[in-house]
């Protein structure tokens, strides 16, 4: 049964409001800060999948899946305005470090897992920052480079099965994992945050049709630039439409504040929105059937980059940032885009930071660290591998 664009749209609707309803329904959900958006997507890619196991095959539209995507980093590119990146600091330098080691690590750990497991070391870079940071993507652009330079046999299929597996386990560890590091260390919101997200911020305004025409206006504009930027600059830097997009409304946002006043909550909630449409309709659209067909070596590889990840984050992102709520924060986020994508990190801290308390260091830092920072840093540290992998 193939859904056309909008049948997607609706059943991407559904999918959200029955992952609002359970998440507030079921306790356990609302303690392990589950995303709303993920909640009701697994539950849609088991159901999916029990219905192809029965012979029932569903295909859905994934058109506006990256529009989806691009609105929402576009939107994190209008809220980023010079202020608050300024006030990131030196904080954000020192996770911007660990998110480097850390990317680093999952390439030589992947390469010496394959080479241990008697595969190509292409396969181990596959199972590495491709995929567990760079998500779907990054792994399927990768997957075809391999596949027609290197000769790697289903390395895009591969990559998908690999992207699949990180981002549920992004998903599902995030929350938890500040959730647990809180309780252990029994952190708390510093006094006085919960007045305000940000010292001498504006005081939130009501959201206005004008205002959300204006937004999506600068969104369209941002999308558009950044998509005819990425086009031509492919031939000389490999960086993903979404980075170009982001770059780009950064300078739209902070040039439109010159001009009239920009409402952050509407931006906010037309990024929240878009956040949400791309996760329902990315996680109802896995096919969880591709990791049947992982060979053993292969998922005891990516296993192993799953503990990888959480050993770091836990012993070394969380303790070096400082062992506070905020660095507790930042490990749900890290969580997130070290196994999945930055979408998934930021659903991560929503999650956290609705439940427990505001984090607004988190909130300049995640965003700005998982949505440009570490892309550019994987293609650079991608290729590096490459260049000596292939002689």
């Amino acid at each position: 049964m193939q859904f056309s664009a909008m049948e997607t749209l609706m059943v991407a609707l559904i999918v959200l409001v029955v992952g609002q309803w359970l998440v507030h329904r079921f306790r356990i959900l609302s303690d392990l800060n589950m995303p709303e958006p993920v909640v009701g997507g697994l539950l849609a890619t088991l159901l999916v999948t029990a219905l192809q196991l029965s012979g029932v095959s569903l295909t859905f539209d994934d058109a506006l899946k990256g529009p989806a995507m691009l609105f929402f980093f576009g939107a994190v590119g209008l809220a980023a305005d010079f202020r608050l990146l300024r006030q990131g600091g030196w904080p954000m330098v020192v996770f911007a470090i660990l998110v480097i080691i850390l990317v680093f690590l999952q390439d030589v750990v992947g390469v010496l897992m394959a080479k241990l497991l008697g595969l190509s070391p292409f396969y181990g870079l596959l199972g590495g920052s491709i995929t567990m940071t760079g998500g779907h993507g990054t792994g399927i652009a990768w997957g075809e480079v391999f596949s027609n330079d290197f000769g790697i046999g289903g390395a895009s299929e591969l990559a998908a099965a690999s992207a699949t597996f990180g981002l549920v386990f992004g998903a599902l560890l995030g929350g938890p994992l500040a959730m647990m590091l809180i309780r252990r260390y029994r952190l708390q919101v510093p006094a006085g945050r919960e007045d305000g997200e940000y010292d001498g911020a504006e005081q939130p305004r009501p959201i206005a049709a004008a205002s959300v025409v204006r937004i999506l206006m600068l969104l369209s504009i941002g999308v558009v630039v950044g998509t005819v930027a990425e086009h031509h600059a492919q031939d000389w830097v490999r960086l993903p439409t979404f980075v170009w997009v982001l770059f780009v409304c950064i300078l739209l946002g902070n040039l439109a504040r010159r001009l009239w006043p920009v409402n952050d909550a509407t931006i906010e909630m037309v990024g929240n929105t878009s956040l949400s449409v791309f996760l329902a309709i990315t996680l109802m659209s896995l096919q969880l059937l591709q990791l049947v067909d992982l060979a053993l070596p292969m998922l005891a590889m990516l296993l192993v980059q799953v503990a990888l990840a959480v050993s770091f984050i836990v012993f070394v992102t969380f303790r070096v940032m400082g062992r506070n709520y905020d660095s507790a924060v930042l490990c749900a986020g890290h969580c997130g885009f070290a196994m999945g994508a930055t979408p998934t990190a930021v659903a991560n801290i929503q999650a956290v930071t609705q439940h427990h308390g505001p984090s607004p260091l988190a909130f300049i830092i995640i965003p700005v660290v998982g949505g440009f920072i570490v892309d550019i840093v994987n293609a650079t540290t991608i290729q590096g591998f490459v260049s000596v992998l292939g002689g």
